[in-house]
């Protein structure tokens, strides 16, 4: 799983997260790319489910760049737990997206492959997404 080594604070407030992408929002390495269209927060098991559902279709051919970290640590609190008593223990990090993000690139494999890679990879992904190639964003 996707986590940082080590941050300023342990919990972080939740925020709001609103707008387009400024940064982020074009294909950088790869020839393909998928890219969200709303925002939210990605788990890092959710990263990582879709890093695995690429890899595996692919078989590793070409190379695959994941462009989102998890950098924000969510906290959760115990089921049947009163109110108050503080903020509950972090749970799991998560990478705050925007909507236009790059989230992932894929080169090497042939369109159709890289197409249907994607596909898999939007399936494990909890926003609406659209694959984008390089001829597209130029």
């Amino acid at each position: 799983m996707l986590m940082p080594k080590r941050v300023k604070y342990r919990k972080i407030q939740k925020g709001r997260v609103r707008g387009k992408a400024c940064r982020g929002n074009t294909i950088a390495f790869g020839d393909y790319g998928l890219q969200s269209l709303e925002c939210a927060w990605i788990k890092s098991q959710q990263i990582e489910a879709a890093r695995i559902a690429i890899s595996r279709h692919v078989q590793r051919i070409g190379k695959l760049w994941i462009r989102i970290f998890p950098h924000r640590s969510f906290t959760k609190k115990p089921a049947e737990t009163r109110m108050g008593k503080g903020k509950g223990t972090p749970e799991g990090w998560v990478a705050v997206i925007q909507a236009g993000t790059i989230m992932f690139e894929l080169s090497g494999p042939p369109h159709d492959e890289a197409m249907r890679a994607l596909t898999l990879a939007a399936a494990k992904l909890p926003v609406d997404c659209r694959i984008v190639t390089r001829q597209e964003m130029e």
